[in-house]
């Protein structure tokens, strides 16, 4: 009998504070990054609207729509067999106020399979409406890309006392509002070290220092496949894009020079082969 994997849940998540061991959360974006992700271990899976700039291509996180967050969530799904699932709300899809949130937030469970959704900036009454209507959510904090053109651009929040004092008053308020974690990104790491001791929920620390519950990194950044972009905090644990260019380069030569395919690559015809044994299409 197959041995039965132990799922990652939202209460595990959310008394994860009172646990030894720090959370780990990675952005992924399709099946074969979910099955790697799964398998090393991590704790929950964010399909992070980040799709549209290191999958799509775009310069921000703006254009990326519903149904092609759900094409994305729907496939990391297939991928996952212990982690929790997590599925971005994109820009315009919860603007508009609680009726909005909930039609969307139903999509990516119903649709999806998404187990929770993020949902970026201080909406207490939004974030009210996804936990009334049983759609656990993780707010988020700090450097909110759907807000870049309110910020002027990608910069570091929370400093001054000012924005750090509202700060942490958001973050009470998404706990009151029934948020289950809370990710905090590119704040000072004091103050998110502040916000984790204030709040009972696990924060989630991207850009801000090691004070905690846990940290997350985007799929592209961690691997060193995203090379336009290199922010301050993403740790590159792997060279995958250059690695990948000298691979493909090394195909392009093969066959340029004759290389590729050798005999052993290519399939004989059974009916001219001496044993008459059947041809393999694999191996």
């Amino acid at each position: 009998m197959a041995k039965r994997i132990r799922k990652v849940t939202v209460p595990e998540i959310r008394s994860a504070p009172q646990a030894a061991t720090p959370l780990v959360m990675i952005t992924a974006y399709d099946f074969q990054q979910a099955r790697q992700a799964d398998a090393a271990g991590v704790d929950m899976v964010l399909v992070g609207d980040s799709l549209a700039m290191v999958v799509l291509g775009h310069e921000d996180t703006l254009s990326v729509t519903m149904d092609e967050m759900l094409h994305h969530v729907k496939a990391v799904r297939r991928g996952l067999s212990r982690a929790l699932l997590v599925a971005d709300m994109p820009y315009g899809s919860f603007h508009l106020g609680a009726e909005q949130a909930v039609a969307n937030g139903l999509r990516m469970v119903k649709e999806g399979g998404a187990q929770a959704v993020k949902i970026e900036g201080a909406r207490p009454r939004v974030i009210e409406a996804l936990a009334g209507a049983e759609i656990p959510v993780m707010a988020h904090l700090g450097l909110t890309p759907q807000s870049l053109h309110r910020f002027g651009g990608f910069k570091v929040q929370g400093r001054g006392a000012e924005a750090r004092e509202a700060l942490l008053e958001a973050a009470e308020a998404m706990e009151q509002a029934g948020a289950f974690a809370l990710v905090l990104e590119c704040i000072p790491d004091q103050l998110a070290t502040e916000v984790s001791a204030r709040i009972k929920i696990p924060t989630i620390g991207i850009g801000a220092g090691a004070g905690c519950d846990g940290q997350v990194l985007v799929y592209h950044d961690l691997l060193g496949l995203e090379d336009r972009i290199a922010p301050r905090f993403a740790r590159r644990y792997a060279q995958q894009g250059t690695q990948a260019r000298e691979a493909i380069a090394a195909f392009v030569a093969d066959v340029r020079a004759g290389r590729f395919p050798s005999p052993e690559e290519c399939y004989g015809d059974p009916s001219v082969a001496a044993n008459h044994e059947p041809v393999k299409l694999y191996g």
